[in-house]
């Protein structure tokens, strides 16, 4: 999961490197560091750096690790436009053609998981070009590297069958290589296999517990199967491991509104009150669940004793950071808001 403070410094030193200013390596790493999906412009600063002898050279032992950054960037890319006259003129035995290094363009497909050793590869229009790349890499990577490189290979082609053959070989050998694990994930829903996905993330769980990033894959395929229950199922083991994030209490809270029923909407509506509290009282969706859930709850309270049924306060206060939001930051909308507010009986 990426902060916002995080972001925001690839941002402005992908800014930097795009209007000169230096720092393309320093974006590389931030890059590996952050596991965010920039392939276009992984690909476009790799090339220069390794195309430069003296930043090449520089380098050191992370040269390696800059070719499998580059070969992977290469894969995820859809459409790669090499000028045909400066290809692989010559090879050096650790370095690319300067030809490499030409203008890289080509749409990006989306992205299918938040991490990105669980992205789908996309096909690619010049598949032989990346091989040659991974050619280089088997010089240099180990036998275990190159050998999951090259199924992502067959990945970027669509070899589905011969990609799942190769990577049940490697998992044989390695039972708990778990880029492999996640490898099979994506080429299950790469395919449109999403039962099979969910089949393999949770036989990967069984093995890897504590993967909160697994987790939450598995939560939002349930998500968009409309499986709540399985859904709030996840959020609740993320919820024990990272009870500090907010981003977990506020969807946990979203699942179970969903859900409906009053318990539910009890247990949501104080799962929306401890993001509040995480947050500072700062986050705006956290606040109109209080006041979905307070009204919520009153229309099922109908009837019932004194006892059953909540205090309004928490709502009151909620309405009222809400308004004094909204004044602030988006004026125009304040009537929207109020006249919502209104409509939700309690």
């Amino acid at each position: 999961m990426v902060s916002k403070t995080e972001e925001t410094q690839l941002n402005r030193l992908e800014n930097q490197v795009d209007n000169g200013g230096g720092g393309a390596w320093e974006y590389l790493c931030l890059v590996r560091k952050l596991k965010v999906r920039r392939s276009e412009k992984v690909l476009k600063y790799g090339l220069s750096i390794l195309n430069d002898p003296k930043k090449r050279s520089a380098l050191g032992p992370e040269e390696w690790t800059l070719y499998e950054q580059l070969a992977i960037a290469a894969m995820d890319c859809q459409c790669i436009d090499v000028a045909k006259t400066a290809v692989w003129s010559s090879l050096d035995t650790l370095g690319l053609h300067k030809g490499f290094a030409q203008e890289i363009s080509g749409e990006q497909k989306g992205c299918l998981f938040v991490n990105p050793t669980f992205v789908a590869y996309p096909l690619i229009a010049d598949a032989s070009y990346i091989k040659l790349l991974l050619n280089i890499l088997a010089n240099v990577l180990p036998i275990a590297l190159w050998s999951r490189l090259d199924c992502m290979l067959l990945e970027a082609k669509g070899s589905w069958a011969e990609a799942e053959k190769a990577y049940s070989s490697l998992l044989e050998d390695n039972p708990l290589d778990q880029v492999i694990h996640k490898r099979r994930v994506a080429m299950a829903k790469a395919q449109g296999n999403i039962s099979v996905a969910i089949e393999w993330l949770n036989k990967y769980i069984e093995i890897f517990m504590a993967d909160h990033d697994a987790w939450r894959e598995l939560a939002d395929i349930y998500l968009s199967l409309q499986m709540y229950k399985q859904a709030a199922f996840c959020y609740e083991e993320l919820l024990l491991s990272h009870p500090t994030v907010p981003l977990y209490h506020l969807t946990y809270a979203d699942v179970l509104y969903t859900l409906g029923g009053l318990e539910n909407l009890q247990t949501a509506k104080k799962y929306y009150a401890s993001t509040i509290d995480l947050t500072g009282g700062k986050n705006t969706r956290a606040l109109l669940g209080i006041c979905l859930c307070t009204s919520a709850i009153a229309q099922l309270s109908k009837g019932r004793s004194k006892e059953d049924k909540e205090s309004p306060e928490l709502q009151s206060l909620a309405a009222k950071v809400l308004e004094k939001e909204y004044k602030q930051r988006a004026a125009d909308k304040l009537g929207l808001l109020t006249s919502a507010l209104r409509s939700l009986k309690i």
